[in-house]
């Protein structure tokens, strides 16, 4: 008897309501609610975002777990201190959590970027030290700026920031890597290597 669990692969759109939902669930709320309902709504969200990850893939990656944890921790003294200073330190710890996570890993000799994203590409060493220091960068830098914005501006101008500028920058400065993860590449290598293996047998 065949007891091995199916894992099926997250439908694009599936995918998509997983990564921007919860955020989505946050803006949309606090327009109409207030940022403490809008907290509610995003703890709620993160939650059942995690648990459809969890049925397609039997697995939940460990960015959307951390995150999620972080979530909940910050988002429950929020609702229960009645303070939005919690939720709005989210970002700046996340941020700041997973820089020193990568700054530490490389002076380990550990590179954690490679670690989560190996599946999905193939790199020479060189290519993932370069793209963990610039991801480690970016997020310090997201950190910092975070904290810089909510200290300066209202709440509902922190949480446009968060869906309207937050996503934007992070999509631009990841297709801003292409060029390095392109250069570095080992796939390309493969393909090489099978096309003069190809003109080899031609020949």
């Amino acid at each position: 008897m065949n007891t091995e669990v199916q894992v099926r692969k997250m439908p694009t759109m599936v995918k998509l309501a997983v990564e921007i939902g919860p955020l989505a669930v946050f803006f949309i709320t606090n327009s109409r609610a207030g940022i403490f309902n809008a907290t509610m709504g995003f703890m709620v969200a993160i939650t059942v975002a995690l648990i459809v990850a969890w049925i397609f893939e039997r697995r939940i990656p460990t960015l959307p777990l951390v995150t999620g944890i972080v979530v909940m921790v910050f988002g429950g003294l929020t609702l229960w201190l009645q303070d939005e200073t919690f939720i709005k330190l989210k970002p700046t710890i996340i941020n700041a959590a997973f820089a020193f996570a990568i700054f530490v890993g490389l002076a380990l000799k550990r590179n954690y970027i490679k670690t989560v994203m190996g599946s999905m590409m193939k790199m020479d060493d060189e290519g993932w030290r370069k793209l963990a220091w610039r991801w480690a960068f970016y997020f310090a830098f997201m950190a910092v700026l975070n904290e810089a914005v909510w200290r300066n501006v209202s709440t509902d101008m922190w949480i446009n920031f968060k869906v309207f500028g937050y996503l934007p920058m992070t999509f631009v400065f990841a297709m801003a890597q292409m060029p390095l993860m392109n250069r570095h590449s080992l796939d390309k290598d493969d393909k090489n290597d099978e096309d003069d293996d190809q003109k080899g047998e031609a020949a």
